[in-house]
Formats: C-alpha cells, sequence, structure tokens
C-alpha cells in the first residue's frame, strides 16, 4: 500500500527545494513514504518529517531533513526550528522548519553538506569541478 503524499505537491518551499536539489550532479527525485526525497544512490534531502511526541506523531511538512557533520548536527540541534526527525534522526540526520523568511543561502549550505555527505566521491568531483 502506498503512503499518502505528505507534502503539497504545488508549495513554493517544495519548488525552491527541488530546484536546489536537482541542480546537483547526478541527482534525483523520488518519493518515500510519502515525502519527497532527492539521491544520487543514497538520499541525500527529503521534504517534510515527522517527531514522536507523547506517543503522537507531529508533522513537519515545511520541513527539509538533511545529513551534517555531527559537529553541525549539535549545533543544529539546539536551534528551535531544528528537530531530531523520526526514524531518521538516530542516523544522524535532521530535520529544520522552514518558512518564507529562512535564509536560502544557509539551507543550500546544508543541502550541499547532506549531498557531499552521501554522494559518491565521483559526483561530489563533478560539483567541485563545476565550481572551478
Amino acid at each position: 500500500m502506498a503512503h499518502p503524499l505528505m507534502v503539497d505537491p504545488d508549495s513554493p518551499l517544495l519548488g525552491r527545494l527541488r530546484a536546489l536539489c536537482l541542480a546537483l550532479p547526478g541527482s534525483a527525485e523520488k518519493t518515500s513514504h510519502g515525502h519527497p526525497a532527492f539521491f544520487t544512490v543514497k538520499v541525500f534531502a527529503y521534504v517534510g518529517a515527522s517527531v514522536k511526541v507523547d506517543g503522537a506523531y507531529v508533522q513537519h511538512p515545511d520541513s527539509v531533513v538533511v545529513k551534517p557533520h555531527p559537529d553541525e548536527a549539535r549545533a543544529l540541534l539546539e536551534q528551535p526550528r531544528c528537530f531530531r526527525p523520526a526514524y531518521l534522526g538516530p542516523a544522524g540526520w535532521v530535520g529544520v522548519d522552514l518558512d518564507d523568511d529562512s535564509d536560502r543561502l544557509e539551507v543550500a549550505e546544508l543541502v550541499e553538506e547532506s549531498y557531499r555527505a552521501t554522494a559518491p566521491r565521483t559526483l561530489v568531483t563533478r560539483l567541485d569541478a563545476g565550481r572551478g
């Protein structure tokens, strides 16, 4: 049975994240458990997540979930807009709630860091070569 879509497919936030993620070498989009997910060989960003609070799942549909460096993850989790997502949090993933005022450069940096942590070396080399 397929999961219901958990994010508005016409969301401007999803559109911005899609453009950002699909600009990275070798990236593609799929739906994973009802959430848009961006990947190369492994997923590097999810849109939307949930957190289990008092036995119930609280949705964070306007968020991006990334896999930052462990030091960055600890710093992010000190911020009120960041959370440890259900299922993925124990593996080092962090959710970041987003809105129209979110710093787009910071979001791009978090997505790129996650991409670098999960993409094959050849794709990371292509990313770096494109900046030279």
